[in-house]
């Protein structure tokens, strides 16, 4: 039944060697081996683990093997491409392609509320310390306004730097005032009184109809303590909630087929309507706030992740997929649910990534603060306008506050400025106009700021909080770069990395053996 092994593996004593030989390939047959011994319990072993090393060659075979424009990272890319030629030689086909960027983003918005109230609430239900959600929650903000800081004044030490406005010698009496009047009434709440009460939905079934992430965060954090002191009797509640959760996630994984789409849809528009003439008139100011961002992201950011132990770089090329989107749509709301779930594969425990991830998104607009302070005092050096040092530290505490306040508002990085520039009469509110039609090519580093902010602010929240697996951070990061897009839509549970991890562990264990 099993080949016998020759004469150069023959035993020296009777005794039975327990322990499997390497597999030795022969030029005949390569799936014939040889073993020590002639037990048939160790050629059954042998057997055993040639199967999980040909189910692991397999598993990697079938994702090396996979087409690269069948993945979702490459087509937005090629998207985004193309946007850009057909609004730059097509700009009247481009600027009507604007609905198709408009449903994708639309139809994402449609599934966030569900999917961050199911997160959260199954979340805070399965953790054993209820009471640790609070202690969680103070460590994010204190964490989300010390980047807010921090942000800020990296704009306005690259404004300062590189001073975008001098010698524009506008005459403020000569803007247009229309353009602040228009987003003004979309301005957020003002004063804590009212931002308090802004996050309190008028229904319960209100919170989702809105679509704002905040009173359904409000709404996902009682049902769980409600769940989670119910005892037996709210078993039942979790089960079906966790049941719902799969099928928002697997919807969610049919429309990020679309993103292509929406991504090609918005860059056309974005080019063929405001052209790239608009980007060479003001192009000083958008290099300055591209270079803002990088130091940002690269300096603050990367020193943020190496003090915690893990690679910026490994981080941002696992979400490349969700950047890319973000690229293209200028909008970090279409890929919330896909990052939630792919830091849970990072290893972060659901609860707490679950919590900060949707605060960081209404608090953590750190792309929102740089382009606050850069756009301000922008403003000002156009105008001729010197503010002093006491006028620049009121403006930062007042951005402190606009910066979060715009949260959830389409555009909210313009909306927050005209809601600052409104109470600040140092600067005219109506130089906005001097930036509005070069916004959109900003937004777009605003949003990839802000996302990339909140994912690592996420990862160190969790660390802080014991609720991160460093082993399978760093696992995930290592290999997540060349299969993270084969497990988009795959439930963590059934993830190759997690079958491949059994596979490993099975042969150190027979190693051992």
């Amino acid at each position: 039944m099993f080949e016998k092994p020759d004469a150069r593996h023959r035993r020296k004593t009777d005794a039975v060697v327990l322990r499997p030989s390497p597999i030795k390939k022969e030029s005949g047959n390569p799936r014939k081996f040889l073993c020590e011994g002639d037990a048939e319990a160790v050629c059954r072993g042998v057997i055993l683990k040639r199967t999980l090393f040909r189910v692991r060659d397999e598993m990697y075979a079938m994702i090396i093997k996979k087409h690269i424009f069948q993945s979702l990272y490459m087509q937005v890319l090629a998207a985004v491409a193309v946007g850009i030629v057909v609004g730059h030689y097509w700009p009247d086909i481009g600027a009507s392609l604007k609905p198709l960027g408009d449903a994708f983003v639309k139809i994402v918005k449609m599934m966030i509320a569900p999917i961050v109230f199911c997160t959260i609430v199954l979340g805070i239900a399965n953790m054993s310390d209820v009471k640790a959600v609070g202690k969680t929650l103070g460590k994010a903000m204190g964490l989300f306004y010390v980047l807010t800081g921090i942000a800020l004044m990296t704009g306005l030490m690259a404004v300062y730097l590189m001073q975008p406005g001098r010698g524009m010698n506008i005459d403020p009496a000569h803007l247009d005032p229309s353009v602040a009047q228009k987003f003004s009434a979309a301005a957020a709440p003002r004063g804590f009184t009212e931002f308090a009460m802004h996050l309190i939905p008028h229904s319960f079934f209100g919170a989702f109809a809105e679509g704002e992430v905040l009173p359904v965060l409000l709404l996902a954090i009682l049902i769980g303590f409600g769940i989670s002191r119910s005892g037996r009797l709210g078993e039942p509640v979790r089960a079906s909630i966790d049941s719902f959760s799969h099928v928002l996630f697997t919807v969610f994984g049919f429309i990020m087929k679309l993103a292509p789409i929406g991504a090609f849809g918005a860059m056309a528009f974005t080019v063929g309507k405001y052209g790239m003439s608009s980007i060479s008139s003001l192009s000083l100011l958008i290099v300055t706030f591209y270079v803002a961002c990088g130091l940002f992201v690269f300096v603050v950011l990367n020193a943020l992740a190496h003090v915690h132990g893990f690679s910026l770089w490994r981080t941002l090329k696992y979400f490349r997929e969700e950047l890319l989107v973000v690229l293209g749509t200028s909008s970090t709301e279409p890929v919330l649910p896909q990052v939630m779930l792919k830091l849970e594969r990072l290893g972060c425990r659901k609860g707490v990534s679950g919590l900060v991830l949707p605060m960081g998104y209404s608090f953590n607009l750190d792309g929102t603060a740089i382009y606050l302070t850069l756009a301000s005092i922008f403003i000002a050096q156009a105008c001729n306008i010197d503010l002093s040092l006491t006028q620049v530290l009121a403006m930062l505490f007042l951005m402190l506050l606009t910066s979060k306040g715009a949260a959830g508002v389409t555009g909210s990085g313009f909306v927050a400025l005209v809601a600052t520039l409104t109470v600040m009469p140092d600067i005219p509110v109506a130089g906005v106009a001097l930036i509005v039609g070069i916004d959109r090519f900003m937004s777009e580093a605003r949003a990839l700021t802000s996302l990339v902010s909140n994912i690592v602010a996420t990862i160190v929240v969790s660390i802080w909080e014991n609720a991160c697996a460093r082993d399978v951070l760093h696992q995930e990061l290592r290999d997540g770069g060349a299969v993270a897009d084969d497990r988009a839509a795959v439930p963590v549970e059934a993830s190759p990395v997690s079958v491949v991890r059994s596979i490993d562990e099975a042969k150190n264990a027979a190693k051992v053996a």
